[in-house]
């Protein structure tokens, strides 16, 4: 897809981050004239516009946007709980808001539907499962909207299991179905690795990867369970 228009510029690292992990590229401007500089040919996505910093100018550019000759849509709008009454008037600026602190789960919901709705982007491809988002593009993951911080096998043991949830495998099927047939490290390869993931995923979350004994691992709840 191409990339959303971020204002202002630079761009609130929260925000940046946030698009990142879900695999939104993006470009940031600062004012009207960079927001046609800086415009992909075939038009820019949509907008999210921050304006609980400075909103004269985050509602000028708004303002701008939408009396384009092809007004720009979606249009996003980031505002404190203090500005909410100022919207009234405006609501023809935007086509959805959301207020600043954000929860990055809601931020991303609120795109989604707002792309579905106008019939533009794409989403990435995503693995989800509760709190846990992994990014197939970007091999990026998050839990509870915090980026994880995992290496390439710890990612791709992650991918596998989240992907097969409630099935359970042995750590021989994890070895060759993560490793490689011609990995010839032991299982214990295999135990490291969860004991790492779980660490990494946090006390409230090690749960996800549950140990099913004499048999193997098991990654969230299976069907079955009553």
């Amino acid at each position: 897809m191409e990339p959303i228009l971020l204002h202002p510029d630079p761009v609130p690292p929260e925000l940046a981050q946030a698009l990142d992990l879900a695999g939104y590229p993006w470009k940031a401007v600062a004012d009207e004239t960079g927001a046609a500089r800086l415009e992909p040919g075939e038009g820019w996505a949509g907008a999210i516009v921050v304006a609980d910093v400075d909103p004269e100018r985050a509602f000028a550019l708004c303002r701008a946007l939408r009396k384009r000759d092809i007004p720009l849509e979606p249009l996003l709008l980031l505002v404190s709980g203090s500005q909410l009454s100022e919207l009234e008037l405006r609501d023809d600026l935007f086509d959805d808001f959301c207020l600043s602190p954000f929860h990055p789960r809601e931020l991303e919901a609120r795109l989604k539907h707002l792309f579905w709705r106008t019939g533009q982007g794409t989403r990435p491809e995503l693995v989800e499962y509760g709190e846990l988002m992994l990014n197939l593009e970007t091999y990026q993951a998050a839990i509870a909207g915090k980026p994880l911080d995992l290496t390439y096998m710890e990612y791709e043991l992650l991918k596998f299991l989240s992907s097969h949830p409630g099935k359970v495998f042995t750590r021989e099927t994890l070895l060759s179905r993560v490793w490689g047939y011609e990995y010839y490290g032991g299982a214990r390869t295999v135990d490291v690795h969860i004991r790492r993931l779980r660490a990494k995923l946090g006390e409230e979350h090690a749960g996800l990867i549950q140990t099913v004994r004499s048999v193997g691992y098991r990654f969230g709840q299976s069907r079955w369970t009553l």
